[in-house]
């Protein structure tokens, strides 16, 4: 006989059951949701914690039971994974568009020291402005500007990944390479 449940799920709504029913069958979805959504659908049928693990692949029902808790608490939302471990961001999202507000800004060889951007200039020219980024690493600049799509040239300057500028008859224009994601990847 099994113990009694410290947080049994609580009754599901008829919304909650449909989306869950759903996801439970979705191939597109993420697969450790598409499993969360079953587990819950098995509890909710009347399955123990320990059944409704095994059902899906897993070992132990513990998980199955911290996930009701879960459920209960914040609802679907608790079919989303959360923070997967190690070291939380340093820096949010207005930090990042101040650092590539930066890069876009053209340098000034007598403020800057350079004609171009490399790491180290641009982590020491947001390290002295007023409203810059005191502390920052050139680490933490290289890891926004890859998420940005930019990579770093052989001319030492950061460009947009896929984009050069080429002089042509009519004027320099923007070329796009079509392929730049398939190539970088």
């Amino acid at each position: 006989m099994s113990r009694r449940k410290k947080d049994p799920l609580r009754p599901l709504s008829d919304e909650e059951r449909d989306a869950l029913a759903r996801l439970s069958r979705s191939p597109a979805a993420p697969a450790a949701e598409v499993a969360r959504a079953r587990m819950l659908l098995l509890v909710a049928g009347g399955s123990d914690y320990q059944k409704a693990a095994r059902a899906v692949g897993r070992k132990s029902g513990d998980a199955v039971c911290a996930l009701a808790a879960r459920f209960n608490r914040e609802g679907l939302a608790a079919l989303r994974p959360g923070h997967g471990g190690g070291r939380r961001r340093s820096y949010d999202e207005q930090a990042r568009a101040r650092i590539l507000r930066e890069l876009r800004r053209t340098p000034t060889p007598q403020s800057d020291g350079t004609a171009t951007w490399s790491l180290s200039t641009l982590r020491k020219a947001l390290r002295r402005a007023a409203d810059g980024l005191p502390g920052v690493s050139t680490y933490t600049i290289r890891e926004v500007l890859h998420e940005a799509g930019y990579s770093f040239q052989r001319t030492r300057t950061w460009c947009p990944t896929g984009e050069a500028p080429r002089q042509r008859k009519a004027g320099v224009v923007a070329v796009i390479d079509p392929d730049a994601r398939a190539k970088k990847s």
